[in-house]
C-alpha cells in the first residue's frame, strides 16, 4: 500500500508550483483589466462658476469688467449681440463603442443692460436642452459632377514636364 506523507510544517501554498502562482496572478490581472475596460469614460468640459462666485453677482450693480473679474471670461457670447454671456459646462459618459451620453449640462446666462450692468442671471440645466434638426439639403454648385475616377483621368493631361 502506498501512502502519501505530508510534512506537518509545510503549508498548502508551499506545495503550489511557481507556474500555478504566475497563472493566478495573470488571471487576476486579466480580470482587473476587463472590469476596468468596461467602465465608462467620463469627460467634463467647460467653465461653470462655483456658487460662491455666483452669489457675488448683484443685479443692477456690477458691470461687465466686474463680472469678468468674478466669474472669468465666458464660454461664449450671445449670437446676435454681446449683451448675454454664457458659462457652459457639460459632463458626458461614453461606454465602449456606444454614442456619447450627456449626464449633466449646466448653463449660466448673464444678461447685461444697455448701460452694461447685470440685468439678470439665469440657470439652465440638462432638462432645458432642445434638439435642433439639421437640414440635409446641399447647396448646388456650378460645374460638372465628376466621380473620383473621372477627376483622376481628367487630370492626367494637365501635368507636364518642366518648361511647359
Amino acid at each position: 500500500m502506498c501512502t502519501l506523507r505530508r510534512d506537518s510544517g509545510s503549508s498548502a501554498t508551499d506545495d503550489m508550483s511557481p507556474g500555478f502562482k504566475s497563472n493566478g496572478i495573470a488571471i487576476t490581472l486579466g480580470i482587473a483589466l476587463l472590469v476596468g475596460a468596461c467602465s465608462p469614460r467620463v469627460a467634463v468640459r467647460g467653465n461653470l462658476p462655483r456658487e460662491e462666485q455666483l452669489s457675488k453677482i448683484k443685479v443692477g450693480e456690477q458691470n461687465r469688467d466686474e463680472v469678468a473679474e468674478i466669474l472669468g471670461t465666458p464660454s461664449t457670447l450671445g449670437t446676435f449681440d454681446d449683451k448675454v454671456w454664457y458659462y457652459i459646462s457639460r459632463k458626458t459618459e461614453k461606454f465602449a463603442f456606444f454614442d456619447e451620453k450627456v449626464v449633466d449640462q449646466s448653463v449660466i446666462a448673464v444678461y447685461f443692460s444697455e448701460r452694461n450692468h447685470v440685468e439678470a442671471v439665469y440657470r439652465y440645466n440638462k432638462d432645458d436642452i432642445r434638439e435642433i434638426g439639421m437640414v440635409d439639403r446641399e447647396t448646388p454648385t456650378v460645374g460638372k459632377d465628376l466621380s473620383i475616377f473621372g477627376q483622376l483621368i481628367g487630370n492626367l493631361g494637365r501635368f507636364g514636364g518642366a518648361g511647359n
